[in-house]
């Protein structure tokens, strides 16, 4: 028989199997000899209290051993002579459309102007190296997306859990670790993502997909208001190529040569709502006493510890975004002349370094004038700004946290994670005023709540500004079509539809399903 319980224990106790079994069989009533199996359904941590608690979701297995996988499995079918969509961008969106599409029947066609997970790797390296980027390979482009090699969190704040489980198991599927099914913040690490996302691929191949990698699509074939292909650039030969097929559009939040394409070529866009602020980094340990009351820190048993922080300042919210316990900050540009970070961590999160995004809400309104891209290019003079002030090399703008907070010049900085160098810069004098402002007031509200998080042994690195996308292509809420244009299901964080991985593979699988019902039509 099997039976699920709910039950909190100290953190030694959920580490160790036999321990937990034991505690499961004193609250049972029952010998501990018949539980044959625990799995652990969810896990969370309840850090509220001075006394740490794991709280478990688990279904116990009495006299008998578990029959099922523990995750469910999909199985993909060979397309090679089905009906073809063209699929723009390898990120989440992208693939999960892409083996949504093999599920449905239908042939992806992917082109992603980037290069495949491994080789993206090399360039990523070259950043620290040459102080230069490549604007076709890097942080955000190429195969598996922004996501990729900047951490691979999937927790997500959607509420279709459903929807949400079915793509962690397609995660687990490809080689992501069991444990992402349980976490109540599932993460896989930069250090295995990669390999997971090649299985992906490796799976559209093997069913007849096709992936063309270094492709840049430049414009759409168009007839009557219609999709009817893409033209695009094989970037590595200068070719000029054409693709038939309807499109899910799906080029992520930093495509902007795709934005300024679709303004000049009036296809319905509007801007849309950022955030924007800068790198907060602190030393783990220190992380680690704040939330969880301990001066000793984690101990043997709790992971490194994780902050959400929100407060609003103004009629703005100020908060904190994609935090990464044990990470680094990587620098995240994509083009000349920026300077742009993010965060991430590997799979042990063991570094000695806790980052998060501190950013401040901006609304197009925020903006001024009437100009659709806006906001983008709002984020694009403080990406500039910052590369001014990095001696217009990769090397970050930075200012200890205090000194932020209180107006003052950092005459020494900590030794940070972000691998290309910081340099000191009066970021409280140079942001956005109603940033800067936001930011030292949001600064305060945390170190009241969380004593010793507000100190100098933090650093602010300049600027955390891809959030996410700056416009929203407009679709229809029933169709996921575009409005105006027939064939053109735009996707994911780049369409402005989606915030983070799963809820981009989300919106990709849902783009996918609808791109099959206009071709069935």
């Amino acid at each position: 028989m099997t039976e699920e319980i709910q039950l909190s224990v100290r953190p030694d106790i959920a580490a160790d199997s036999q321990r937990l079994a034991k505690h499961i069989a004193h609250l049972k009533a029952i010998d501990v000899r018949t539980i044959t199996h625990i799995r652990v359904l969810r896990r969370s941590i309840d850090a509220r209290q001075k006394h740490i608690l794991v709280n478990l979701f688990v279904r116990i297995y009495i006299n008998e051993e578990p029959e099922d996988d523990e995750f469910t499995k999909i199985d993909y079918h060979d397309v090679s002579n089905c009906p073809v969509v063209i699929v723009v961008g390898e990120g989440p969106g992208g693939l999960f459309a892409s083996l949504r599409l093999i599920e449905l029947g239908f042939r992806p066609v992917v082109l992603e102007r980037g290069k495949d997970v491994h080789e993206r790797k090399k360039d990523l390296s070259n950043i620290t190296r040459t102080q230069r980027v490549d604007p076709e390979s890097n942080y955000s482009f190429g195969e598996g997306g922004a996501g990729a090699y900047s951490d691979g969190k999937l927790y997500t704040r959607s509420k279709k859990r459903g929807n949400v489980d079915r793509i962690l198991n397609i995660f687990c599927q490809f080689g992501a670790p069991l444990s992402i099914l349980a976490d109540a913040h599932p993460h896989i690490g930069t250090d295995k993502l990669p390999r997971v996302i090649e299985n992906m691929r490796q799976q559209i191949l093997r069913c007849g997909g096709e992936v063309h990698f270094q492709t840049l699509m430049k414009r759409f074939i168009l007839r009557n208001d219609t999709i009817v292909g893409v033209e695009a650039e094989e970037l590595n030969t200068g070719k000029e190529v054409e693709f038939r097929g309807p499109v899910i559009l799906a080029t992520g939040h930093s495509a902007r040569d795709v934005y300024r394409y679709l303004a000049s070529a009036r296809i319905e866009i509007e801007p849309k709502g950022i955030a924007v602020g800068v790198r907060l980094e602190h030393p783990s340990h220190l992380i680690d006493q704040i939330m969880y009351h301990n001066p000793e820190g984690r101990g043997a048993y709790l992971p490194t510890a994780e902050y959400n922080m929100v407060a609003q300042v103004d009629g703005r919210g100020v908060y904190s975004f994609c935090m990464c316990p044990g990470g680094f900050v990587v620098p995240a540009a994509t083009g000349p002349r920026q300077i742009v970070v993010n965060g991430m961590s590997p799979s042990n999160r063991g570094t000695r370094w806790s980052n998060s995004g501190m950013v401040v809400e901006i609304r197009p309104e925020d903006i001024p004038g009437d100009e659709v891209l806006r906001v983008m290019t709002f984020q694009e003079q403080i990406e500039e700004r910052c590369w001014e002030e990095g001696h217009r090399l990769q090397t970050a703008p930075a200012q200890r946290m205090k000194d932020f907070v209180e107006g003052r010049q950092s005459v020494s900085l900590p030794k940070t994670s972000y691998a290309p160098g910081v340099v000191s810069s009066r970021l409280d004098e140079w942001l956005p005023e109603f940033v800067s402002h936001r930011l030292a007031e949001g600064f305060k509200i945390f170190g009241r709540r969380y004593r010793g998080f507000l100190t100098n042994e933090a650093v602010l690195i300049a600027a955390e500004t891809r959030t996410s996308s700056p416009v929203r292509i407009v679709r229809s809420r029933d169709t996921l079509q575009h409005i105006r244009i027939q064939g053109l299901f735009p996707c994911g964080e780049g369409a402005g539809y989606a915030g983070g991985i799963v809820s981009a593979g989300i919106d990709g699988e849902r783009c996918a399903e609808s791109a099959a019902a206009y071709l069935q039509k």
